[in-house]
């Protein structure tokens, strides 16, 4: 199965450079097929499979580049056959929109062996909502089809900027990954795997967690945390009598996640993660202190003002130009430092959510 990218853009947005950066730093290990599609509206000439459309250029870094105009379709499944890549990127007109080109490979995928690995659009944070006024029927096809955007030139913008420029963009797809973090300050794996990324931070906590359905145990954990006092009741907090003092609650031998439970042992029901647990989870540009983290874990683990609050992650820029990474399991966090990932982005899982109150703690 040959995986397609498409990463559209508009004019001078720096498809280009992206591709040019995925290709030396993420996919130097697979033998990949560009496709330059410029739907006819730019001849090509000389040199070319005429009945095809299609011309040959062997790129510096092993990839093979091809042009194709006329029948798309039919072009595409010729060089299919001809190289049999094990991945294709495509870079579409910038002035082409994304829709058409999504619907000339489906039309293919009938037929080959390919499939949509990802759907991209590069965006010039810069100029987004000038194009978005006036060149709407082409920018704004790009960023609704696309599932993840990537944010060039946001080095260039104050974060309040980037902040609008990501609200009118999420105005017009709410759904896409948006990569916000400036392209110099990530490897070029960490933004292919952004653009290929199909789960959400919660899909990810839940999977490694392993928290339990029924109360959202977790027993596991390897980092070094600050350690709270919390009571003893079963809502996934550490029940080690020896190594941890509790504050005793009355819950009336009712759980916190709303299970009873005798007193050898805990009568399991069986319920999916979603009938019980909630999550709320955002994807920001906005850059957070230290303390100010700090702050927000410590309300998250010591009060249920926001909830019960079994599980919290994040990866968030700094004002100071770093990264801070964070964790929290019932009772216990950790704030350490880390390297850049694509935009801030961070998750709250438990029960009874204050989504209402999240949102403003984290600026959302």
């Amino acid at each position: 199965m040959t995986k397609i990218n498409i990463i559209s853009g508009f004019l001078g947005a720096g498809k280009t450079t992206l591709i040019k950066k995925l290709l030396k730093e993420a996919l130097g290990n697979e033998k990949i097929l560009l496709i330059e599609n410029e739907f006819g509206e730019i001849g090509i000439d000389g040199g070319f499979l005429k009945d095809a459309g299609i011309e040959i250029t062997e790129m510096n870094s092993g990839c093979i580049c091809c042009s194709l105009v006329g029948d798309f379709g039919e072009a595409l499944k010729k060089v299919l056959k001809q190289f049999a890549p094990d991945r294709i990127l495509i870079e579409p007109s910038g002035v082409g929109k994304l829709s058409d080109v999504m619907k000339a490979v489906q039309g293919v995928a009938a037929e080959a062996e390919v499939e949509i690995d990802s759907s991209v659009a590069v965006v010039d944070a810069m100029k987004a909502k000038m194009y978005m006024k006036n060149f709407g029927e082409f920018f704004n096809n790009q960023v609704e089809n696309a599932q993840t955007i990537v944010l060039s030139r946001t080095q260039k913008l104050s974060e309040a900027k980037l902040e609008e420029c990501v609200k009118h963009l999420k105005e017009h797809n709410a759904n896409a990954t948006i990569i916000t973090t400036p392209w110099e300050e990530l490897d070029g794996k960490v933004i292919f795997a952004a653009m290929c990324k199909k789960i959400s931070l919660a899909d990810e906590l839940m999977a490694e967690e392993e928290i339990c359905p029924e109360c959202g145990h977790h027993h596991d954990h390897d980092h070094e945390h600050h350690h709270h006092d919390h009571d003893d009741e079963c809502c996934g907090h550490d029940h080690d009598h020896e190594e941890h003092e509790h504050h005793h609650h009355d819950h009336d031998d009712e759980c916190c996640c709303g299970h009873d439970h005798d007193h050898e042992g805990h009568h399991h029901h069986h319920h999916h993660a979603d009938d019980v647990f909630t999550s709320w989870g955002i994807e920001t540009p906005h850059k957070f202190t230290r303390e100010e983290i700090e702050t927000a874990l410590k309300a998250l683990a010591e009060t249920n003002e926001y909830g019960t609050i079994l599980r919290a992650k994040g990866m968030v820029p700094s004002a100071d130009g770093e990264w801070i990474y964070f964790d929290l399991v019932p009772g216990e966090y950790e704030v350490r430092g880390g390297s850049p990932d694509y935009t801030g982005r961070l998750c709250v899982i438990g029960t009874d959510l204050k989504t209402d109150e999240l949102v403003k703690m984290f600026h959302a």
